[in-house]
């Protein structure tokens, strides 16, 4: 058995792909081998994302629609002749990038409707169109980005975490359907990133609410994309055939620091 991992002959989705977490895990499976389609909404943020990954050598294709869309998506994924990887990443945080802020009982079910659509039934929409090419080549990978929020819940977050939550349980789910078609299903639940959607919220070093976050992490620092590229690289390959219907938190130890 070989410890590398090669994924030459395999096509990738990443979808919220043109920066942050989902940038970094197209970089990764495109140096692995993989062909990448970049999803994003903005054109030029694909387009310098695939710039990014063919410079580096990579093989990469931008890929640019709404994934609340599932006739776009549909069509995309035919296109492309199928995936074999599918990672949903693509997500809505709200502008604070910490959920919507509000209390719930200020919500209303409008304002729920633009975590839903992208969290969960935006995985919902990209899941349907990539399975059945995987189930007729019998083999797939489907890795859903998650949240930590979305086990632990938090304040003034709720439709952010429900969402969250349910695209996990739906993660779940699918992998014992598909599991005898030799196709996994796993989640990576993040901690606290640091990404282009936090601005500058840990650049400065005397932020009273960024230092009470970092003590709650072992690892006294947020997320970087690599951090998460490298778990998902893993549950793309065939090193993790054994591996399904799983939610692994990558978070910097804050699962037991709680």
């Amino acid at each position: 058995m070989s410890f590398s991992i090669d994924l030459a002959g395999r096509t990738a989705l990443v979808t919220g792909a043109g920066q942050g977490v989902g940038l970094g895990i197209a970089q990764a499976l495109a140096a692995a081998g993989a062909e990448v389609l970049v999803n994003d909404l903005r054109d030029q943020r694909a387009a310098e994302a695939v710039q990014l990954i063919t410079d580096a050598g990579g093989r990469a294709r931008s890929a640019v629609f709404d994934v609340t869309d599932p006739a776009a998506v549909g069509s995309v994924i035919r296109e492309a002749g199928g995936v074999d990887i599918l990672v949903n990443n693509a997500g809505n945080a709200g502008v604070s990038g910490f959920g919507s802020l509000d209390p719930f009982v200020a919500t209303t079910p409008e304002s729920w409707e633009p975590y839903l659509q992208v969290n969960l039934y935006g995985v919902m929409h990209c899941t349907h169109a990539a399975l059945p090419r995987m189930i007729d080549q019998k083999w797939g990978r489907i890795i859903t980005i998650v949240s930590d929020a979305g086990r632990t819940g938090e304040a003034y977050m709720a439709a952010y975490c429900a969402a969250k939550a349910g695209a996990a349980g739906f993660g779940r789910a699918i992998a014992h359907e598909v599991a005898r078609f030799n196709i996994t299903s796993n989640n990576i639940a993040l901690g606290t990133m640091k990404t282009p959607l936090a601005g500058d919220f840990w650049d400065e070093p005397r932020n009273p609410q960024a230092q009470a976050m970092l003590k709650q992490y072992l690892v006294r620092r947020p997320g970087d994309p690599a951090d998460i590229a490298g778990m998902a690289l893993y549950l793309a390959s065939d090193l993790a055939s054994w591996v399904t219907g799983q939610t692994y938190p990558v978070n910097g130890g804050v699962s037991f620091a709680l």
